[in-house]
């Protein structure tokens, strides 16, 4: 037993250590060229015009993350349609069916804070 988690040890050791050592290559080999015109900000090729911080309206925030939710909650139909054919079809059909309806249920409730409509 202490074997798997001594594999798993390691392998995270490995990971973290190559993620470090790229790091570290990566800002040892970059060029170090200082430009005035590295520091400004690039809009499509036209200067910017006062100050470039901008609030970001919050709602772009509560779509991304609506649609991480929902792409990632899509994602479990898969694995469920493959090992469907294997299980009672009457128990699959009414566990996708649960499944589908707390989604639904999200949607509704997302629908009704308004966080759907964009003014």
């Amino acid at each position: 037993m202490f074997e798997a988690y001594l594999t798993l040890m390691v392998f995270g050791v490995v990971s973290v250590g190559f993620a470090v050592a790229s790091l570290i290559g990566a800002w040892l080999l970059r060029p170090r060229v200082p430009d005035p015109i590295k520091a400004t900000t690039y809009e499509c090729g036209v200067e910017a015009v006062g100050s470039t911080e901008i609030k970001t309206n919050f709602r772009f925030y509560v779509v991304a993350l609506l649609f991480v939710i929902f792409d990632v909650e899509a994602l479990f139909v898969i694995p469920w349609a493959v090992s469907a054919k294997t299980m009672d079809i009457g128990f699959v059909v009414g566990e996708m069916m649960v499944f589908l309806a707390v989604l639904f249920a999200g949607l509704m409730y997302a629908w009704k804070k308004g966080a759907l409509v964009w003014d």
